[in-house]
């Protein structure tokens, strides 16, 4: 009896062995297509894309309601807006 209970066990350490070997190769499979992901995507973001960006959301900020005063030039090409505060 004793060495079935034993076994039993030897086998459950086995399987939970098993499904935790299982689930690190799933992370780390993840891991490496969140990688692949975020490197292509870093090598489409330029300098003239993030101009483009900061021109948009200018545009924006003018347009909304809330926005008082819109000051461009300020830290990193970044508008300044001052207003309701």
């Amino acid at each position: 009896m004793r060495l079935m209970i034993a076994q039993q066990q030897a086998q459950q350490m086995d399987f939970t062995r098993d499904k935790e070997r299982k689930e690190a190769r799933r992370r780390a499979i993840d891991a490496q297509g969140i990688q692949d992901f975020q490197n292509i995507v870093t090598k489409g973001i330029t300098e003239l894309l993030l101009k483009w960006k900061r021109i948009e959301a200018t545009e924006k900020l003018a347009a909304s309601p809330s926005a008082k005063v819109v000051i461009i030039g300020g830290k990193d090409g970044l508008p300044v807006i001052l207003g309701n505060q």
